[in-house]
């Protein structure tokens, strides 16, 4: 009797295990679709984000971003970019420097992908003020180029600390932005987004892109076929994560100052593409 439960508990966790997708695992069958892993961080590490990975936007520090932000983005400081225990945390202060009263961290992949779907795993910041986002921008640009929105942004996460538990996804591009009020968008609500870990993933390809919570689709945005003005999205994007504070979005309601420090805790991301 004994030998028979062994053998029936060794089957569930073979069984078990068939049905789960190991961190460095090649394929992903998720929503009936084949998918390859073609990019990732773990973040098994301890230290700066990887640097063969992982670089800091700074370039609109002085302009405030063109939207009015008071954090100043800092380049490989441990204070506000910091991997260990396996998460990457982003941390937005309360500090002084260089004529800023906040700083915070805004981390770039330098790899950027046509398609496919990528996975965050994020717990993000409630403090009134923050404004955290987990986007994406075309691999070409940066914010010299300007020609914003026109070229095209895909926003996977976005939450503002008055909101706290509002999830939203958008889509910007020249005739779709937030300035005309006619940017493709739409919310979810998340109660615990900044209590527990959650998984927000775009998939996307030629003709339409998804945005999930924890695979639950709440953003579907078909392509119109109607020109590059709605739909600039046939191109490689980087991924963008960051805690901005402040901002015409993020200040709505003010700046809770005695809130801070902030954190944004990253505990994988992820880059599924279609096989040949």
């Amino acid at each position: 009797m004994i030998k028979k439960i062994i053998i029936f508990f060794t089957l569930v966790l073979v069984i078990a295990g068939c049905n789960t997708i190991p961190a460095g695992d090649e394929e992903n069958q998720d929503s009936g679709k084949k998918l390859r892993l073609v990019w990732q961080d773990e973040f098994n590490y301890t230290g700066l984000p990887d640097s063969d990975k992982w670089d800091y936007d700074t370039a609109g520090n002085d302009a405030g971003w063109g939207n009015n932000e008071v954090q100043y983005y800092t380049r490989a400081n441990r204070e506000n970019a910091w991997v260990d225990n396996g998460r990457l945390k982003i941390v937005a202060l309360k500090k002084t420097f260089r004529e800023k009263n906040f700083t915070s961290a805004r981390l770039l992949s330098k790899s950027n992908w046509k398609y496919g779907r990528i996975e965050v795993n994020a717990k993000v910041p409630e403090g009134r003020g923050t404004w955290s986002a987990i986007w994406m921008m075309p691999g070409d640009w940066s914010f010299y180029d300007g020609n914003w929105p026109d070229v095209g942004e895909i926003d996977i996460m976005e939450h503002v600390g008055h909101e706290t538990g509002t999830i939203h996804a958008s889509a910007h591009s020249k005739d779709y932005q937030w300035q005309k009020g006619t940017q493709k968008t739409a919310v979810i609500n998340v109660p615990d987004a900044s209590g527990s870990f959650h998984t927000y993933a775009l998939e996307w390809d030629a003709e339409v892109m998804k945005i999930s919570v924890d695979d639950s689709i709440y953003f579907v945005y078909e392509n119109e076929k109607a020109g590059e003005s709605k739909w600039p999205y046939d191109k490689s994007f980087y991924l963008i994560m960051n805690i901005a504070v402040g901002g015409a979005w993020g200040a709505m309601k003010g700046i809770d100052t005695t809130a801070f420090p902030q954190t944004m805790e990253i505990d994988w991301v992820r880059v599924f593409q279609k096989t040949e």
